[in-house]
C-alpha cells in the first residue's frame, strides 16, 4: 500500500500573481518557486474567495464562500477548519508562521501552532496585545518589532509608500525567522513514522515592505514594470473604491502613507522592496525543501505554494487589496509532488482558491464533506479532461479600511469581469478580451447591458445553489 503523502502548504500574504519569474515575469527574482513551477503544476487562473487576509484564510480552510461561513471581513472571528478531518486520519499537522484566525491562537485543527502574526500591529485585542513566536525571539535579543510611529521618524516617510529597509538582523526579520523556524521544526521534531500536514505562513510581502538590504541589492539596477493610472480609471470606479483611495492616505494602514498621486520614483521603490521581500521568502522555501530532504522526508511529499491575496500596489490608483482587479484576486498556485504532480505543467482554467482543501483532503485518504463549495483540483494532476469552473467567485463586507459598502460581489468569466455593490446602483463591468487591464468600466453601456444582466442572473443563481449544496455545513464546525 502506498504510504501517504506529507503535505506541506506554504501561504505568503499579499502576493501577486505576477511575482515567479517562471510563470513569465522575468522582473522577479525567485529560483526556489523557479525550480518548484519547472517540476510541478501551476495554475494560472487561481483566484481568491475574499480580498483581504482573514475572510479569505476562512474560506480556504472551510471550503466555504464567505457569504456561507459569515466571515466577510478582517473583523470577522473564525476557529475551525478541515485541519481537523486531517488530524483525525493520522496526520500529525503542525502551523508555523500566520493562519490569521480569529482568537489568534485557536487551535484550528492542528495538534502544534508556532504562530507568527502580521509584522506591523498596533491593534490591542481584548485588552492586551498578541505576543508570538517572533515578539519573543526579539524580546531575547532586548529588541521590538518596528511600528508606524517609528517609521514615521524619517524624513522621507510621506513618499516611501510603505517602503522600508529592515533595520534589525536579518536573521530576525519576520520572514526569515519564520522560514527557519519552519525549517527547524522539520529538523527536530518532524516525525517520520506518520504522515505530516505541514502549513507554513510567511507574513510577507504584506506590508510594511520591508527587506533586508541584501535582499534590496538584488533589485537595484532592475527593470521592473510599474503600469501609470489613467484618469478615466480613477474617475469611472465606483464611489466605495473613490471613498476607500481616500481612507488610505487617511489611515496610513500598514504604515503606508499613500498619496493619490504618488511619484514614478516611489512607486518603483515601492515596487522593488515588495519583490526583494517575496525573493527573500523564496530563499527561506528552498531551505525548507532542504530540511525536508536532509530528513528524508522530502521523497514522499507534496508541496503546495500560494498566497491569500494579492496588492495592488498603486495600480488603478489603489493602494493594497479590498478591491476586485486582477492585482488582488488572482494569486500563484504552484503544486509539486515527484511521481504525483506532473512536472512542467501549466492550467489555465479558472480555479477557486480554497479548492485546495478538498484537494488536501483527497491526497490524504479523507472524505470530502459534500457540504465543501470547493472542489477538488485531482483531475488536474490525472490526466483526464478538465474543464474549469464556468466562473469564480469573490466577495467582501466591509471593515474599517473599506467602509462605504454592505457588501461586495464579483464574478469573472473567461472573458468578463462584473463588480455587484449591494443597494448601490453603482458597479463595475469589464470586458477583458478588450480590457485586460480593467481600466474601462462599461457598467453603464447600453451596448453590453445584456452581458451585464447576464452576469448578475448568475450571481443570484450561484447564490440560491450555494444555500441548498452547503445546508449542512454548520454540522461539522459546531
Amino acid at each position: 500500500m502506498t504510504r501517504r503523502p506529507n503535505i506541506v502548504l506554504i501561504i505568503t500574504d499579499q502576493q501577486r500573481y505576477d511575482t515567479i519569474a517562471a510563470l513569465g515575469f522575468p522582473h522577479a527574482i525567485t529560483p526556489t518557486l523557479d525550480r518548484l513551477v519547472r517540476e510541478g503544476t501551476s495554475f494560472d487562473s487561481c483566484y481568491i474567495s475574499a480580498a483581504s487576509c482573514v475572510p479569505a484564510r476562512a474560506s480556504l480552510f472551510s471550503g466555504l464562500y464567505p457569504h456561507t461561513n459569515g466571515v466577510i471581513c478582517n473583523l470577522d472571528g473564525w476557529r475551525r477548519s478541515w485541519v481537523e478531518r486531517l488530524a483525525a486520519s493520522g496526520y500529525r499537522c503542525v502551523n508555523v508562521g500566520k493562519m490569521h484566525t480569529w482568537p489568534m491562537d485557536a487551535q484550528c485543527g492542528f495538534h502544534q501552532r508556532l504562530i507568527v502574526e502580521n509584522k506591523e500591529r498596533i491593534r490591542k485585542f481584548t485588552g492586551s496585545e498578541f505576543i508570538d513566536e517572533w515578539d519573543k525571539a526579539l524580546a531575547t535579543h532586548r529588541l521590538e518589532r518596528p511600528l508606524r510611529m517609528d517609521y514615521r521618524k524619517l524624513p522621507d516617510y510621506k513618499e516611501r509608500l510603505g517602503a522600508f529597509e529592515w533595520a534589525l538582523p536579518d536573521d530576525l526579520h519576520s520572514d526569515n525567522f519564520t522560514g527557519d523556524l519552519a525549517a527547524w521544526w522539520i529538523k527536530k521534531y518532524a516525525p517520520t513514522d506518520e504522515p505530516i500536514f505541514l502549513q507554513i505562513g510567511f507574513p510577507g510581502p504584506h506590508p510594511p515592505y520591508d527587506p533586508t538590504r541584501s535582499a534590496i541589492e538584488q533589485y537595484e539596477g532592475r527593470d521592473i514594470p510599474v503600469r501609470a493610472v489613467n484618469d478615466a480609471d480613477t474617475e469611472s470606479q465606483p464611489a466605495a473604491f473613490d471613498a476607500l483611495r481616500r481612507r488610505s492616505v487617511e489611515l496610513e494602514a500598514d504604515a503606508i502613507a499613500y498619496s493619490l498621486e504618488p511619484s514614478l520614483e516611489s512607486r518603483k521603490r515601492q515596487r522593488a522592496y515588495y519583490l526583494a521581500n517575496v525573493t527573500m521568502i523564496d530563499k527561506k522555501v528552498g531551505d525548507i525543501l532542504a530540511a525536508l530532504e536532509a530528513k528524508g522526508l522530502l521523497e514522499n511529499s507534496i508541496v503546495m505554494f500560494t498566497s491569500d491575496h494579492g496588492d495592488t500596489l498603486g495600480d488603478h490608483g489603489q493602494s493594497q487589496k479590498w478591491t476586485m482587479y486582477e492585482q488582488v484576486v488572482r494569486v500563484p498556485l504552484v503544486v509539486w509532488g515527484p511521481g504525483r504532480i506532473p512536472a512542467a505543467a501549466r492550467v489555465d482554467q479558472l480555479v477557486q482558491h480554497m479548492d485546495i482543501g478538498p484537494t488536501i483532503l483527497e491526497w490524504a485518504g479523507v472524505e470530502v464533506p459534500a457540504y465543501m463549495e470547493a472542489e477538488s483540483l485531482h483531475k488536474y494532476f490525472s490526466g483526464e479532461k478538465a474543464d474549469g469552473r464556468p466562473y469564480v467567485f469573490t466577495e467582501l463586507g466591509p471593515d474599517n479600511v473599506l467602509e462605504k459598502i454592505k457588501f461586495m460581489t464579483m464574478i469573472r468569466s473567461r472573458d468578463w469581469k462584473l463588480v455587484h455593490f449591494l443597494g448601490s446602483e453603482e458597479g463595475q463591468l469589464f470586458d477583458l478580451r478588450d480590457d485586460p487591464h480593467e481600466e474601462r468600466n462599461l457598467w453603464l453601456e447600453p451596448a453590453v447591458a445584456s452581458e451585464k444582466q447576464s452576469l448578475q442572473d448568475e450571481i443570484f443563481r450561484w447564490r440560491m445553489e450555494s444555500q441548498i449544496r452547503s445546508r449542512d455545513w454548520m454540522a461539522d464546525f459546531r
